[in-house]
């Protein structure tokens, strides 16, 4: 198999509401559809969405450099990964969502060329994956209303955005604690609003709000500040933004720096790394939470879903970017509709086509 062209679209769709978190506001999905067409006739999908708040890129950014990709990946097979990623590394030194775009393609064209879904190429560990639901950061009495809904609606694990100061934090995770009850899981995510010690006090002050983890409370490049979190609160801290690649979640578990690591392949350059990521994090007793962009489309989120069910390190997921579009991509996959468990189907590679 060859590759004989890449299609690559630049789609914005618009959220059905804004979602905030400690870094801003997003408003819509933005995202780089590629489709790699082969001399077998056989089509792959990715989707390479940046996500500037946290990596930086643009989606005009990201799609020039699939182009760019493109130039010298004609007549590679796409069944080379290894390759394949030897050659993007070669052209750009980071954009990861570029990479992950051509990365899912590849997969998705990996598993139609066996016939099996990639979960199974994966690992094949299970066939489902149970996501949480998250709650954007507005005030304490819309977020715990956000929050009951959800739990209406069958999510028994919520990830709560904080981060914008001490009260206003409280007062949300009590809001939310009272409006769910006690059998609901809150996880926290700060997306780097706190400074070490604010965040040890502050975690110290919701312990008792039965919080299952906290997310990335310190600034990503603070591995010393997230440490000293993690070694002086009871509640378990998990990386996001710190560790972007399987380099970083060497230096996190060296450094004893977190008790999880949430994987997202928009942020570490597709599937391929994030095996590595894993790999690390399980041979030092560390599980992996799988993440996703909030501007993603159902193709990232699905080829997320694959990786987590095919792995039993990856313990939990934070996939839920799809429930809030007004639309899918391509065809196929994670849907728009709420749902706490996500069902993957036997269909070859991710289960996509037009």
């Amino acid at each position: 198999m060859k590759i004989t062209k890449i299609n690559v679209a630049a789609k914005a769709v618009k959220l059905k509401e804004p979602i905030t978190i400690a870094l801003g506001t997003i408003e819509h999905s933005m995202s780089a559809i590629v489709e790699i067409e082969t001399d077998e006739g056989v089509i792959g999908y990715g989707e390479g969405s940046p996500g500037i708040l946290i990596t930086g890129e643009t989606l005009k950014g990201t799609t020039e450099c699939i182009q760019l990709f493109e130039k010298q990946l004609i007549g590679v097979d796409p069944l080379d990964i290894e390759k394949v990623h030897h050659i993007m590394n070669s052209i750009a030194a980071h954009a990861p969502s570029a990479k992950t775009a051509i990365d899912i393609a590849c997969y998705d064209l990996l598993g139609k060329k066996s016939g099996l879904p990639v979960y199974k190429l994966l690992g094949g560990f299970s066939n489902s994956v149970k996501t949480d639901l998250t709650i954007g950061i507005d005030t304490p009495e819309i977020m715990a209303q956000k929050a009951k809904q959800a739990v209406l609606q069958g999510f028994d694990t919520l990830k709560i955005k904080v981060g914008t100061g001490f009260s206003q934090d409280i007062s949300r995770i009590e809001a939310i604690r009272r409006a769910v009850g006690n059998d609901i899981k809150l996880r926290l995510d700060a997306n780097q609003g706190w400074k070490p010690k604010e965040a040890v006090n502050m975690i110290q002050h919701i312990a008792d709000y039965g919080i299952e983890l906290v997310e990335q409370p310190v600034a990503y490049h603070d591995i010393d500040g997230l440490a000293y979190v993690t070694k002086n609160v009871s509640v378990p801290i998990m990386s996001d933004e710190s560790c972007f690649n399987s380099k970083d979640a060497l230096r996190l578990i060296r450094a004893h720096a977190v008790d999880y690591v949430n994987i997202k392949l928009m942020k570490c350059g597709g599937i391929h790394e994030a095996l590595k990521i894993n790999s690390i994090c399980e041979a030092a007793g560390v599980e992996c939470m799988i993440g996703c962009m909030v501007e993603e489309t159902n193709i990232g989120v699905t080829a997320a879903a694959h990786l987590a069910a095919g792995t039993k390190n990856i313990t939990r997921a934070d996939l839920d970017a799809t429930f809030g579009l007004t639309e899918v991509a391509i065809p196929g996959g994670v849907g728009l509709e709420p749902i706490s468990i996500i069902e993957l189907t036997n269909q070859a590679g991710l289960g996509l086509s037009k």
